[in-house]
């Protein structure tokens, strides 16, 4: 008999928690569009976070935004993992795929196969998209090249780095990704949602 009542505080606490991350997320969002002026990165530690508003389908964010050339978007993977690619125009976005192979699709394809609803863009505080054409150009060069893909070592992060800063050391995970992307553009991360 205890279980059950361990099972139902369990779930109230979960969505207590819930609630205080929804609040917490308005708030920013308020806090964003009151002030609307750009978000330098300034001084940044390795243990915080340049990203202010993570890409989820969990929690809804006001803000959509157009995609430039060159943009980084992302979608999620089974609620845990982030995928991303580089949007290059016409409702087309350049992705590694897990077979190794580089490709471009449609905005319907791209979330498809994976469980998030969304489509995210990577932004500054004024809702800029984070984009270089010169990336853009890089990743359609590649298209229908094959890598040796590794979802650890070399995967659609490391590609989409790549693209950037073609000799750049290699790096692993969104998170640090997120990272190298604050620091090149010296701006705090937004992720919302692609208006395509």
């Amino acid at each position: 008999m205890p279980l059950p009542l361990l099972w139902l505080g369990a779930a109230a606490i979960s969505a207590f928690a819930v609630k205080e991350l929804a609040d917490d997320r308005k708030k920013q969002q308020r806090k964003r569009f009151y002030y609307r002026d750009v978000q330098c990165l300034g001084r940044f530690n390795e243990h915080e976070s340049p990203v202010v508003q993570y890409p989820t389908d969990l929690f809804t964010t006001t803000e959509k935004v157009k995609p430039e050339i060159g943009a980084i978007v992302c979608c999620g993977v089974g609620g845990i993992l982030d995928h991303t690619g580089i949007w290059v125009g016409d409702n087309t976005i350049v992705e590694l795929d897990g077979n190794g192979l580089i490709k471009a699709i449609s905005v319907q394809r791209f979330t498809k196969e994976r469980s998030g609803k969304h489509i995210f863009i990577a932004c500054d505080s004024t809702a800029k998209p984070f984009a270089s054409e010169l990336a853009g150009q890089r990743a359609q060069q590649q298209i229908f090249q094959y890598r040796d893909y590794h979802m650890i070592e070399n995967n659609c992060h490391q590609f989409i780095w790549q693209c950037f800063k073609p000799h750049d050391k290699n790096l692993t995970t969104f998170k640090a990704l997120n990272i190298r992307l604050a620091r090149l553009y010296d701006r705090k991360i937004y992720w919302d949602i692609c208006d395509c």
